[in-house]
């Protein structure tokens, strides 16, 4: 679990990527799941793109995803939602340490 502190720095993070999948007609699909798990492993912060013809909503999927990969929710605005979770093999992102 992230804190508010981590998740606000994320979301800085976010600011300036673009989207490196997108949800189409076809809903949410097992190629979805993987395309988003490889790019989590590789990138740690991926943000998804519903297009206009997916008829989801963004919060659902993005926590459906999430719980399915072990990832983190960082935030949705409009179509758009950001998933973090902590590479095991290429680490990237340095996060504020959680106070105790």
């Amino acid at each position: 679990m992230i804190t508010s502190k981590q998740r606000s720095y994320l979301k800085g993070l976010a600011h300036s990527i673009d989207p490196s999948v997108y949800l189409g007609k076809g809903g949410l699909t097992e190629n979805i799941i993987k395309e988003v798990d490889i790019n989590l492993e590789a990138r740690e912060l991926v943000k998804v793109k519903l297009q206009e013809g997916c008829g989801l909503e963004p919060k659902e999927v993005a926590n459906q995803i999430a719980e399915q990969l072990g990832a983190e929710f960082v935030q949705a605005i409009g179509r758009k939602f950001t998933l973090y979770r902590e590479s095991k093999e290429n680490k990237q992102i340095e996060l504020p340490k959680a106070k105790k």
